[in-house]
């Protein structure tokens, strides 16, 4: 590609580069899209495994009923799953009695609570009741929403993402990570595996270095990670250092799945839900048999995602196996098999799963989404003021920046 043939490029191709390509094809302006993988969907991510669509990234529609990409699935034709989670239901009440159940959901209550009461510490963990019986379990739910320990986790940026949430979480059985690589324009000009290293300010313009040459566009749209933001995968202008800055407050949490096949006779009953063990923080969620599926999904977060990151996959698969066999027995043992794992805080251009911001840092949201000159903007799940952490909120974004450019590129000359 030769310089300054281009109106638009967008860097990135996961939820938020799509809704801005999507954005930019109905509009006048020539796009491209460079995505540093060799894939569309950044951390949305479908595996066909086994005749199974398995999402390796996000995987629910969260407050499904304002959420666009069930809109955009439902005009796609891709099916909707309405049917509501098993989250919050400890399938035959395993290792949870129903008495500690009852306690460990007032103790989170009670937690909660503390935290909408203006508390004096923007800090999460200091809503924690000082010895509480269940802060472990409160921190095992942490790592499951914010990818991390409350220590690391704000106040304000918490209860913004909970008062804006719906309670309607909906699926696409074909793959949330499948619907939205689906959703790229194909008529778009789409670059694959082209990694951007520098991005520069030249005349009015900006161009972006990659392996294979330079781009010039007379706008960037920035989709990347906070982690590759505030890292040196990509070399920014000293003029950005504010966004480096915002990112760094704004740290991608550690969430990883692992799948298990499921093998043999067996009694796993399908849509069903259990917690490994409700006073370890470092415990998974384990979705069984979803959509009827011979798999059970295990969600790690925070304190247990970390296991994957340090010892690798196979640390984890021992991790879920020994809190299953813990649950069902021993035998279950015989009828689970290591299928399926992700490692998103090791992945290049990624480096973990969502962000959350640290304690008194909220505001680094906005930081993050403001543009530099009318010539660089930024989208992605971190920029959004309450709808951060996932792929809607990516999407809404990356709408907003793009209407942004085509906004400041037709107010000046070509």
């Amino acid at each position: 590609m030769t310089e300054a043939d281009v109106d638009v490029v967008i860097v990135g191709a996961g939820a938020a580069g799509v809704g801005a390509a999507r954005r930019l094809a109905a509009s006048p302006l020539s796009a491209v899209v460079v995505e540093a993988s060799a894939r569309v969907g950044g951390r949305a991510f479908t595996c066909d495994i086994a005749g199974m669509a398995l999402d390796l990234g996000c995987g629910w529609l969260h407050s499904a009923d304002r959420n666009a990409w069930t809109r955009i699935a439902e005009d796609a034709g891709f099916g909707v799953h309405r049917r509501p989670p098993a989250w919050g239901r400890q399938y035959r009440d395993l290792g949870f009695p129903r008495t500690d159940q009852a306690a460990a959901g007032r103790a989170f209550s009670a937690w909660s609570q503390r935290l909408d009461a203006s508390p004096a510490s923007d800090c999460a963990a200091d809503a924690l009741e000082p010895g509480g019986e269940w802060n472990a379990y409160i921190q095992a739910i942490s790592g499951f929403i914010n990818g991390d320990e409350l220590e690391r986790v704000s106040v304000a940026d918490y209860c913004a993402y909970d008062a804006a949430s719906t309670n309607a979480n909906w699926r696409v059985p074909f793959g949330y990570g499948a619907l939205i690589a689906a959703s790229l324009p194909p008529r778009l000009d789409l670059r694959l595996s082209t990694p951007v290293k520098s991005v520069e300010l030249v005349g009015g313009s900006v161009r972006l270095k990659t392996p294979i040459g330079a781009i010039r566009a007379r706008a960037a749209i920035l989709t990347v990670s906070t982690a590759a933001l505030a890292g040196d995968a990509i070399s920014l202008p000293r003029e950005l250092d504010g966004w480096k800055h915002a990112a760094a407050c704004l740290p991608l949490g550690r969430n990883e799945k692992i799948f298990l096949e499921i093998v043999g006779r067996n009694s796993f009953e399908p849509e069903t839900r259990a917690l490994g063990n409700p006073r370890d923080a470092r415990t998974a969620a384990y979705y069984i048999r979803p959509f009827g599926r011979p798999v059970i999904e295990c969600f790690l977060g925070g304190a247990g995602a970390r296991i994957i990151e340090n010892e690798g996959p196979a640390a984890g698969f021992a991790h879920a196996l020994a809190e299953l066999t813990g649950l069902f027995g021993f035998g279950a043992r015989a009828c689970l098999r290591p299928l399926l794992a992700s490692n998103w805080s090791r992945m290049t251009y990624i480096g973990g799963s969502y962000s959350h911001a640290v304690p008194g840092h909220a505001g680094a949201r906005k930081d993050l989404a403001r543009s530099f000159e009318d010539r660089i903007f930024t989208a992605g799940e971190a920029t959004h003021a309450f709808d951060f952490s996932t792929a809607h909120g990516a999407h809404d974004s990356g709408v907003r920046a793009a209407e942004e450019a085509i906004a400041a590129v037709a107010s000046r000359p070509a």
